[in-house]
């Protein structure tokens, strides 16, 4: 028996193999349309209008500009992948900021980004200050690691863009971004700028035993209070995504709707995918947060810019991964995923 995923891009003709027990099978599809609630349509809208429009007057680091922080000596994929997400999404420029021996292999991955070897440095903070003005959003966590000195370096780089005026940045945090939340949630408790959390069903569960003292145990299918519960304790501009079998998306303001995203999406599960979806975040997060897309959502219909945003990495990500899984089946890899970004994005977001 095999499992197919179907495709998701209307009138668009794609080869695919599907995979059973003794055979493959390859076959020429028509791509269609799934159905979606009436919420997620909505949400799609306000996503493309959360996209900037690509003009011939523009300079470069108009569309954003992002960092990652992340990266150790065992895990140089993972800010890769945000990072190249971020640029394939449509930022502008991208920058890295890992330790010293993590460098070489992140720039060996791609010409593309911005790698900087200091976070491992006595005076890494010193030496990240001077980009922070330059930089639209942080992603923090990707590969980072548990190493308490770079813990350490990344909680004071947190505290220092919370107090300083000028310096304050929206936050993504994922992976060991939120092991060191998980560990002291009054790092990111009512930050000023937005952050936006991205958890696992693992990952919820311990921020939910940390933050609230819950002991709710790992589903990939949460009670969507329980996410909204987890987001209140954190603060108002404080956004959680639920990555699960349909990512769950809630703001830390009471009034907000619960939403999710479940278009897309298979059972594969490889290493990276939630990296491409933090960068992807990071790009639409920086595209919500600026002014001419805010204007755009005035008057539409009350749902926040950050959710919008969230739901737009969501839907990109999981319709990436569904249409790898149906070219490739057990053998689909984040490195798949990525090839489908523009195709998708296209689809999604611009035809």
């Amino acid at each position: 028996m095999f499992t197919y995923y179907r495709p998701i891009f209307k009138k668009i003709i794609q080869s695919c193999t599907l995979y059973t027990s003794r055979l493959q099978l390859t076959v020429t599809t028509e791509m269609c349309d799934v159905d979606i609630s009436q919420m997620e349509a909505q949400l799609l809208k306000e996503s493309r209008m959360l996209v900037p429009p690509m003009e011939n007057i523009l300079y470069k680091g108009k569309a954003g500009r992002i960092g990652v922080v992340g990266g150790s000596l065992e895990y140089t994929g993972a800010p890769y992948f945000s990072a190249i997400s971020a640029l394939k999404v449509g930022c502008d420029l991208s920058h890295v900021f890992c330790p010293l021996n993590a460098a070489p292999v992140i720039k060996s991955y791609s010409p593309e980004l911005i790698v900087h070897p200091i976070l491992d440095a006595e005076d890494a903070l010193e030496l990240i200050k001077p980009w922070l003005p330059r930089l639209h959003i942080l992603i923090i966590g990707p590969g980072l690691g548990r190493e308490p000195g770079i813990l350490k370096t990344v909680s004071s780089l947190i505290q220092f863009c919370r107090y300083l005026p000028g310096y304050g940045k929206p936050l993504v945090i994922d992976a060991d971004g939120l092991f060191m939340v998980t560990e002291n949630p009054e790092v990111i408790r009512n930050y000023p700028s937005g952050v936006i959390l991205t958890p696992n069903a693992i990952e919820f569960s311990r921020l939910a035993k940390a933050v609230l003292d819950k002991q709710w145990d790992p589903t990939p299918n949460p009670n969507p209070e329980h996410v909204k519960s987890l987001a209140v304790a954190l603060g108002t501009k404080t956004v959680v995504v639920h990555k699960g079998a349909s990512d769950v998306i809630s703001t830390g303001s009471d009034g907000d709707a619960v939403v999710k995203c479940t278009a897309g999406g298979s059972g594969r599960r490889c290493g990276g995918q939630g990296d491409i979806l933090s960068g992807a975040l990071g790009t639409f997060y920086c595209w919500a947060a600026a002014e001419a897309a805010r204007d755009r959502h005035e008057g539409v219909s009350g749902i926040p810019p950050q959710v919008v945003a969230a739901y737009a990495a969501c839907r990109l990500t999981r319709e990436c991964n569904q249409r790898a899984v149906a070219k490739k089946g057990r053998s689909a890899l984040a490195t798949d995923m990525l090839e489908e970004i523009h195709t998708v994005f296209a689809a999604l977001f611009e035809n």
